[in-house]
């Protein structure tokens, strides 16, 4: 079965089909479409991808590297991303990296070996100089849940939410309940979401006029790596070490809500209650968030939203004729509050 027979059974002409087929549909008729498409069903017509290679130098299919499909975020996300890719003819290689920069660049290398034009990096490293040689050979590339970096490449597009809003705007919610002393959990802060996320929240307390020492930074979290493996462990940890520290928080902060999650265990396994001992606050709204006992307050991210919105702008890097300037397109978060937090208790004695 050729694009010829295909033209024929459609009534257009071989470079319609093609067009079609490669992407190039922008201003094509929508009932030239549909004619083109069904007559490609109706004979089941499946294109050569050697030689779509050997005529474009490309293949249709992106990469899509992660962290860890461990957090069920990443999941979520890789699903939402390739249902997007699908709708458009494309096929997904995913990946997961550990926010490791070697794993990364040798990801990418291979992808770019096998004719793979354009990844989206989910990582969120403050430095993609490990990426630049593959960039500079002209991969697309669109960083996700990132801002852009001084002595980023040039034509790189990040995609994410407002960091930064999202966790002022769980600071002020907490503030508003009347506490006053917060822990903040995170693993490591390297990376530019996470960094991001803990300059908000200090942003909030600095505006209500609270002292510095108000956040204690669990040193045990600290030391954590960036990856999403032991999130949960991680918060369990950090939430006994702040809560038998000598003034423990009444409200502690987590880096996403799998974190969170294992913040909330760390309160119950103090003997203390989430909610009305100890309020907890999230980032993500995974889909456990809203299952739990209680129901986890949170920053929602609209996931679907942007996870459509990242391939969108790698399509436009891959199919555009020359390099794009790189540009940062932020989508706004939103503060979902239920029972895991609530009014500032009284002093623990």
């Amino acid at each position: 079965m050729t694009i010829y027979q295909v033209a024929a059974e459609a009534g257009v002409s071989p470079s319609t089909v093609s067009n079609l087929l490669n992407g190039r549909h922008a201003k094509m008729q929508p009932e030239t479409r549909e004619r083109v498409e069904s007559a490609i069903r109706k004979l089941g017509y499946r294109p050569n991808r050697a030689a779509r290679q050997l005529r474009t130098g490309r293949v249709q299919t992106v990469g899509l590297i992660v962290p860890s499909v461990a957090n069920p975020f990443w999941g979520t996300f890789a699903r939402h991303f390739e249902a997007a890719a699908l709708a458009d003819g494309f096929y997904v290689l995913l990946c997961n990296s550990e926010r490791d920069p070697v794993r990364e660049r040798g990801y990418v290398e291979e992808l770019w070996d096998d004719g793979i034009g354009g990844v989206v990096l989910c990582s969120s490293l403050p430095s993609l100089d490990h990426l630049r040689p593959v960039v500079e050979r002209g991969l697309a590339l669109v960083a996700f849940d990132r801002t852009a970096q001084p002595g980023d490449p040039s034509t790189v597009v990040n995609v994410g939410t407002d960091n930064v809003l999202g966790a002022q705007m769980s600071g002020s919610h907490l503030i508003e309940l009347g506490h006053r002393r917060f822990g903040f959990v995170s693993g490591s802060i390297g990376s530019v979401n996470r960094s991001e996320r803990y300059r908000g929240f200090r942003q909030a307390l600095e505006a209500a006029g609270l002292p510095e020492d108000a956040i204690t930074v669990s040193s045990a979290a600290a030391t954590a790596n960036f990856d999403d493996r032991d999130s949960a462990e991680m918060g369990r940890t950090a939430a006994r070490e702040l809560l038998d520290g000598e003034h423990p928080p009444t409200a502690i902060v987590a880096i996403n809500d799998v974190c969170a999650l294992g913040v909330c265990a760390g309160v119950r396994d103090a003997g203390l209650e989430v909610g009305r001992d100890v309020s907890v606050v999230g980032y993500d709204d995974i889909m456990l968030a809203q299952m739990a006992m209680p129901g986890l307050t949170t920053v929602r991210q609209p996931i679907a939203e942007m996870a459509t919105g990242a391939f969108a702008k790698l399509r436009e890097q891959t199919e555009a004729e020359t390099a794009t300037a790189g540009h940062s397109v932020l989508h706004r978060p939103e503060l979902v509050v239920r029972g895991s937090t609530g009014p500032a208790p009284a002093p623990r004695t």
